[in-house]
């Protein structure tokens, strides 16, 4: 029996777009663009009555991700925004506004963070989008009722986030997010340390060699575009350039600038923000025990230092995966997500 081809269902509900002009990335270093695209998917429901408003859930991306890549289709696999749209149209979850923001930088990503080496995507994303939608769109413009989602650095985005501005949002969910940063990223300094012979140790010319071909085409790529973006968010000195945590010779860490990364680990930041964490109406963490960052540990460890804040009230699940190919769990936190931000 013949089927309707995937691609033209039409959406029970509607995606709008925009573009966001950023006050907090004008003039970022790497010269980004300050405008960025942005998309809104209105639930069914939204335009019968102009009287009701809405909760929101903020998507954000992992490492290399970009706004549009969310419609990106793998075989027998739907597309998030075609299988959040099917959850609120089956009334799998309370209708809830979702908005898909953009954070991509030349070197991949952002990390959602303020850094001298990127530019101001923490502010960008906080001052900037979250203001913005809620001018254009009826979202209930408050803090118990805006949530914020992400898998891998957007994972890291989603946890470190909350705990910056408990004043904007009220619940997260992090899918193998970035965090425990001995197991995370020490592994894949070694990697960098070899690949880099090659460059006689020097980062920036594999960073020209990088952008005079195309992408992706020798094997260290990957494990030193990582390196070098994470370095920029993190370890930047203070006129923009990226500072490695190791030496680039031998892979032994330099102390201090190591530090720098511990700085942003959500494991090691849940003490200091615990009055935020405990704020949270609604909590997430998953990952795949098979997690090929350890990330599945992390999120352990995580739910660990909650724990140890007082709070336990945490949607918490490991599932037999790697890092890759786990979109399914996103329609899943998105519900536990809109029925939180939901109560009143």
């Amino acid at each position: 029996m013949a089927t309707d081809h995937p691609s033209t269902r039409p959406l029970a509900g509607r995606m709008d777009s925009g573009v966001v002009d950023s006050p907090a990335l004008r003039g970022n270093p790497l010269g980004d663009p300050a405008q960025r695209s942005v998309y809104v998917y209105l639930p069914p429901g939204y335009d019968a009555d102009p009287n009701v408003r809405f909760p929101s859930v903020y998507v954000i991306q992992g490492y290399t991700g970009q706004v549009d890549m969310w419609w990106n289709r793998s075989a027998y696999r739907t597309p998030f925004p075609q299988a959040a749209d099917e959850l609120f149209a089956r009334g799998g979850a309370p209708p809830t506004i979702v908005v898909y923001v953009d954070a991509w930088t030349a070197y991949g990503g952002s990390q959602f963070v303020d850094s001298a080496g990127t530019g101001n995507y923490h502010t960008y994303l906080c001052a900037d989008v979250v203001p913005w939608v809620d001018g254009k769109y009826r979202t209930i413009a408050n803090r118990d009722h805006r949530g914020i989602v992400g898998k891998s650095s957007g994972g890291f985005g989603a946890m470190v986030t909350p705990m910056l501005r408990p004043d904007l949002f009220g619940a997260f969910a992090t899918h193998a997010g970035d965090g425990l940063y001995e197991l995370c990223y020490i592994p894949e300094f070694g990697k960098a340390v070899r690949h880099l012979r090659d460059y006689d140790g020097d980062i920036f010319k594999w960073w020209d060699d990088f952008r005079s071909r195309t992408s992706f085409t020798k094997s260290c790529d990957g494990d030193l575009l990582m390196t070098l973006g994470i370095a920029a968010c993190f370890s930047a000195d203070d006129d923009g350039t990226p500072v490695l945590p190791f030496d680039p010779k031998s892979g032994r860490l330099r102390d201090d600038v190591w530090q720098r990364w511990l700085d942003w680990d959500p494991v090691r930041m849940v003490p200091s923000y615990a009055d935020a964490m405990r704020s949270m109406r609604g909590i997430w963490i998953d990952a795949g025990t098979r997690d090929e960052w350890y990330l599945d540990l992390a999120a352990v460890a995580f739910r660990d230092e909650l724990a140890a804040i007082g709070v336990t009230d945490v949607e918490f699940e490991l599932f037999d995966a790697g890092h890759g190919a786990i979109d399914y769990r996103y329609p899943m936190s998105l519900a536990f997500l809109a029925n939180r931000l939901s109560q009143a």
